[in-house]
């Protein structure tokens, strides 16, 4: 589900008709759908029925304090990877005993705040940051709970800079390592507890196949580990993946095909069908770390296009957006349709949308066939939810872009557009 169709031949996001918005709060401007994000979390929920769970919104993907906010008062987790996360968890409302700490390089200042939070466990990544958790929290005289990431080297299958639960990748632990780890922590490290196991093998899988691949090679180590130490949750990770393609509400897309693999996606009624009968017998609570799969579909980036160029070669749709507002085509290849605020019904033309940076790779597409949007015209970037705000940047001296949160037909600004004079604050 996501709440961005197309109405009387404008773009709403729910009641909401993105060129007010536009109009009202210019370009470029990113904007959250509120029910959307709580459609996708119930329904993970609901998925996961009646086993032992806990779902841990991965901040990554998205920060803004007013979506966390939302989260923390359906009851929800966070998995972060920074200080700085908690920090913004703290602030929205959620609450720290529900975190869960993840990331290769937590530095001293960062452990220290999160034991002082009490967090409900530090997924650590090696043995030499387990056995530097051990010192800091004895020189603070506490215990720290701890996880240890396994990587169970399964090939997800996904975009290598997304990819995490391969031997080659930096994260985790080699699976055959695990119980020796355990063991010697045990004996050796009195401020840790080992609380917990976890796991992830990747993000945007549009396949369960990975995820039971996963499961059931860890399951045993699991069972084995709560036997010998007592361990009281497994972590599974996140990464179920979303549409890129075709993400308008049915039909609204008309200009693609809708042939692509994504166009049949893994849906979480099929995950959970797949993934909780696996794990009914473990006896442990369950975390799940969805990030993309909550917001990505929630959100849209709205920028306007400023000119058009025809060369010999192709022509060029120039937006005010760039890529140090939405980086991912740039860093991953990523895919995002693109939707005019005004319902275009003409003829297509083949053409790159690119942004104002002064990077060949600055663009959203190159030779899509698309709505031919003209100067002055407002359009969308969907699927812009997950890994956008959160990865911006004031390249190029570019302020950072708006953020308003729709829910029904009320909108709020939850985020200040960036001023020339705030990017300069502190130099």
């Amino acid at each position: 589900m996501h709440a961005f169709s197309y109405k009387n031949g404008q773009l709403h996001c729910e009641d909401v008709a993105l060129q007010g918005l536009a109009d009202t709060y210019g370009t470029p401007t990113y904007v959250y759908s509120a029910n959307t994000i709580l459609d996708h979390f119930r329904r993970l929920h609901l998925a996961l029925g009646d086993l032992d769970h806990e779902i841990a919104f991965a901040v990554k993907a998205n920060s803004n304090l007013s979506v966390l906010r939302i989260l923390a008062d359906e009851g929800a987790g966070f998995d972060i990877v920074s200080g700085g996360e908690l920090f913004r968890v703290i602030k929205a409302g959620g609450n720290p005993q529900q975190c869960t700490f993840a990331g290769v390089g937590k530095t001293r200042e960062e452990i220290i705040y999160a034991l002082q939070h009490q967090i409900y466990s530090f997924n650590v990544e090696s043995e030499s940051e387990l056995r530097y958790l051990n010192e800091v929290a004895g020189e603070l005289g506490v215990i720290a709970p701890a996880a240890v990431r396994v990587n169970p080297n399964i090939d997800a299958k996904t975009h290598k800079y997304i990819s995490t639960g391969k031997s080659e990748n930096k994260f985790g632990i080699d699976f055959e390592a695990i119980i020796d780890l355990y063991d010697r922590a045990s004996r050796e490290l009195p401020n840790i507890r080992l609380r917990g196991l976890q796991m992830h093998i990747g993000s945007q899988l549009t396949s369960v196949k990975p995820f039971m691949e996963a499961v059931e090679k860890v399951k045993p180590l699991a069972l084995a580990l709560k036997e010998k130490h007592n361990i009281e949750f497994w972590s599974i990770g996140g990464g179920i993946g979303i549409v890129y393609h075709d993400s308008l509400a049915s039909g609204a897309v008309s200009w693609w095909d809708g042939q692509d693999a994504e166009s049949k996606p893994l849906t979480i009624e099929e995950y959970g069908a797949a993934v909780v009968p696996l794990l009914q017998d473990v006896g442990l609570k369950i975390l799940l770390e969805p990030g993309r799969y909550i917001v990505g579909n929630a959100g849209v980036l709205l920028t306007k296009c400023l000119y058009e160029k025809k060369g010999s070669a192709k022509t060029f749709k120039i937006v005010d957006a760039g890529m140090n507002d939405l980086i991912r085509p740039a860093l991953y290849e990523g895919h995002h349709e693109i939707a005019p605020l005004q319902e275009h019904k003409g003829d297509l033309v083949k053409a790159d949308v690119v942004g104002p940076i002064c990077e060949s790779g600055d663009f959203f597409c190159q030779d899509r066939e698309m709505p031919d949007f003209q100067p002055g015209e407002s359009i969308a970037l969907l699927s812009a939810g997950a890994y956008g705000f959160v990865m911006a940047s004031n390249y190029n001296s570019r302020p950072l872009p708006a953020e308003i949160l729709v829910d029904g037909a009320t909108h709020r600004v939850v985020r200040k557009r960036q001023t020339l004079e705030d990017i300069i604050a502190g130099e």
